[in-house]
């Protein structure tokens, strides 16, 4: 049920009041079929909100509205030769579709550029510096948008883009935090990632919200351990295109860091946030230089391969990996990471880790498990997350605040804390008011309690190690 709030309205209301046209009935994706399409969340919210605003379930009227345009302007994995026979024949083709741009260079050192379209089977298509210029997006990670092409003396040109974009307004969004409770905005946090908050005990929640924790820190480094069926990659491939989630296949060096051969940096240079969802079935192609290059990256934040090559990113990787439980719902193994893929167990590239979510708490998703009352749209919602992490102000609260209390700290363990303090901060309070009370209960204890998790595993499996202090202990300075 939808909660009341203390002025005696629903927080459905309030968020609508707060937020306006921002805010969505998140019961209307799942009943509009949309992701049956391969759509993800911010992409099918804004398309309903553009073809069909309203609030509760889709009405028979509207779903046979949305039909019509989806029938339209989304052509299905078995119309690629459609779309390229209509272009054939001198048709203007018009769909909703995500597109990535590519620059490459010959031998001789000339440029092209093209458009690729990968829902429609196209390529090699002719793109603008107008488009390029007005829209830098789609060099990086590419973008959504309603895209109209035609077949001209050149080959396959991009006639008209239209994004699919949100409009963030971080000021806004901090202010909007002074009129909801702590409560309150955490439930608003779990709804607009999906999830309906009155599932999940306050602990689940909390782990849930440190799902978002790559998306407000730049190279925030994690791992997710837990069972099949708890949502760990639903809410990553969901939320941003600026979110790559790789699940299945070959992972290479050329992939993750940059292509040697034709200079195309890889996925960890383009992308705000790389997931790497079930690694244990995933192929990776030379692990030893992967493992090499991520250690390197983890460590310093520059992405290089064979010297060759050198750039800063910001990007977070996460891995998510499947553990079994006991019949407590406890990770059967002594040692959590004994799961993964040896090479991936090296002590030195765990440190690098910054903590382990302990998504074997959160519960299994079931039907109930899902939104059913208005959070943020999810295109917004990803966008304002992104924002946050060029806010330094809370960065710099918690480096004055935060304080090793042990014999003996380590620096990675102390970097660690900080920045997932910091994470939880901007997630649950991005104006920067906090209570000491509230700011060591929701942010430093969690934080903590990630870090000592990898720390843990690492301190066990590494005598180099125990030079330092075992038990992680961190306070607030006064």
């Amino acid at each position: 049920m939808d909660s009341i709030n203390e002025i005696g309205g629903t927080l459905s209301d309030k968020i609508q009041r707060v937020f306006g046209k921002l805010a969505i009935d998140k019961r209307r994706l799942p009943s509009s079929q949309l992701q049956k399409r391969g759509i993800p969340s911010y992409v099918g919210e804004w398309l309903l909100d553009s073809i069909v605003p309203g609030t509760g379930d889709i009405k028979p009227e509207e779903a046979a509205k949305l039909l019509r345009w989806v029938g339209k302007n989304i052509p299905g994995p078995g119309e690629q030769h459609v779309v390229k026979y209509r272009l054939s024949q001198g048709e203007s083709v018009r769909a909703l579709t995500p597109v990535e741009v590519e620059i490459t260079i010959n031998k001789k050192g000339q440029f092209s550029r093209h458009a690729q379209f990968k829902l429609l089977g196209l390529d090699d298509v002719e793109i603008s510096t107008e488009l390029l210029d007005k829209y830098p997006d789609l060099l990086r990670h590419g973008m959504w948008g309603v895209v109209e092409l035609a077949n001209e003396t050149m080959g396959v040109t991009i006639k008209s883009f239209k994004p699919m974009q949100a409009v963030v307004n971080l000021d806004l969004y901090k202010r909007a935090r002074g009129e909801f409770s702590l409560g309150e905005w955490r439930e608003l946090m779990l709804l607009s990632m999906g999830y309906n908050p009155n599932e999940f005990d306050e602990e689940q929640r909390t782990v849930l919200l440190a799902r978002l924790l790559p998306l407000v820190q730049n190279n925030m480094h994690i791992m997710e351990l837990a069972p099949k069926g708890t949502g760990k990659s639903y809410f990553y491939e969901n939320i941003s295109p600026q979110v790559r989630l790789i699940s299945g296949g070959n992972v290479s060096p050329a992939v993750l860091f940059v292509n040697n051969s034709s200079g195309q940096w890889g996925l960890l240079a383009r992308f705000a946030v790389v997931v790497l969802d079930e690694v244990q079935t995933l192929k990776f192609h030379n692990p030893d230089e992967i493992i090499g290059g991520l250690k390197g990256y983890l460590a310093n934040a520059k992405i290089t391969r064979g010297g060759l090559h050198e750039i800063g990113s910001g990007c977070g990787l996460v891995l998510l990996a499947n553990i079994l439980l006991d019949e407590r719902q406890l990770p059967v193994r002594p040692f959590l990471v004994d799961e993964l893929p040896p090479f991936l167990r090296e002590t030195a590239f765990l440190d690098r880790i910054l903590g382990i979510i302990p998504g074997w708490k959160a519960a299994k998703l079931s039907g109930m498990s899902f939104a059913n009352r208005v959070g943020l749209k999810s295109d917004f919602f990803g966008d304002v997350l992104l924002a946050l992490r060029t806010d330094l102000t809370l960065n710099q609260y918690v480096k004055k605040r935060v304080r090793f209390t042990g014999t003996r700290s380590y620096t990675r363990n102390d970097d660690s804390v900080r920045s997932m303090a910091t994470g939880l901060m901007k997630i649950q309070f991005p104006d920067g008011n906090v209570s000491d009370l509230d700011f060591q209960v929701h942010c430093l204890t969690p934080a903590i309690e990630y870090r000592q998790l990898i720390w843990g595993q690492i301190y066990r499996m590494d005598a180099e190690y125990r030079q330092y202090d075992q038990d992680l202990r961190y306070d607030l300075e006064k």
